[in-house]
């Protein structure tokens, strides 16, 4: 059965999608069999993998309001291996629709757990907010992956993140943190040497040895709908999340 990992920091901007998007296509190309969820309305994970989505497109919106299967909604990626169950602003609507329901917060784990066992790894890409979308996700995974910016502020709403974690430990209990990635290193400046060092003192062991620095090839990649090691290969992106996903099955 796969593992799901919940890719997820409430704060915007941290490389939470970037990260879903090239830690997901570099552990493909590794071997394994992939499944990335784009839960979050604004799409950006699809398009990131070059999905477009249309009208009757199926997404994760009609997975989860049972509509249709996850079967019936995966789509194939350039990534061997690897597939997305896309997403769009249908979404935005779901946590309003979630709210009147029963067992709202289990919506998500239940659609997805006929296809998991098909996949040795399940990443879902949380929006940026701890709405109900990010608790399903967070109730459907066992690991629960950090993306944090080496920039001021990196650990603002951590906390917050931090209490949403152990109150849904309370409902999961095979929920952990399965890592903390630094993302958007300046090594040029002392800033993002500091903010680095201070996040180790936080999450401890729990922090990736391997850090993805700022990178021109990066952002560059969605706009070409491909992960950074189709978009190019020897840039020091590609290379940094090749050396995350090889520590991140090593764990």
């Amino acid at each position: 059965m796969g593992k799901i990992i919940a890719v997820t920091n409430q704060k915007g901007g941290v490389g939470k999608t970037t990260t879903s998007v090239n830690l997901s296509a570099c552990v493909a190309q590794e071997g394994k069999r992939v499944l990335v969820v784009d839960a979050d309305p604004q799409g950006n994970t699809t398009s990131g993998f070059g999905v477009r989505v249309r009208e009757k497109t199926p997404t994760v919106y009609e997975v989860m309001a049972g509509e249709v299967s996850v079967q019936g909604a995966l789509v194939k990626t350039d990534v061997d291996s690897l597939f997305v169950l896309p997403s769009d602003i249908r979404l935005a609507g779901a946590e309003i629709e979630l709210a009147a329901m029963e067992h709202r917060e289990h919506v998500l784990a239940e659609a997805l757990a006929p296809a998991v066992e098909a996949f040795d790894y399940v990443f879902i890409d949380c929006p940026p907010s701890l709405g109900l979308i990010t608790l399903n996700a967070l109730v459907a995974a066992q690991g629960v992956l950090i993306p944090i910016q080496c920039e001021y502020y990196a650990l603002e709403g951590v906390s917050a993140l931090m209490g949403t974690i152990q109150k849904v430990q309370h409902i999961n209990r095979r929920l952990n943190i399965e890592g903390v990635v630094l993302t958007m290193l300046d090594a040029r400046t002392n800033l993002s040497i500091q903010v680095a060092q201070e996040v180790r003192k936080v999450f401890k062991g729990k922090v990736y040895s391997t850090v993805i620095p700022r990178n021109v090839r990066l952002g560059e990649a969605p706009s070409h709908g491909l992960p950074i090691t189709l978009y190019d290969p020897r840039s020091l992106g590609a290379q940094s999340y090749q050396s995350l996903a090889k520590e991140f099955l090593a764990r």
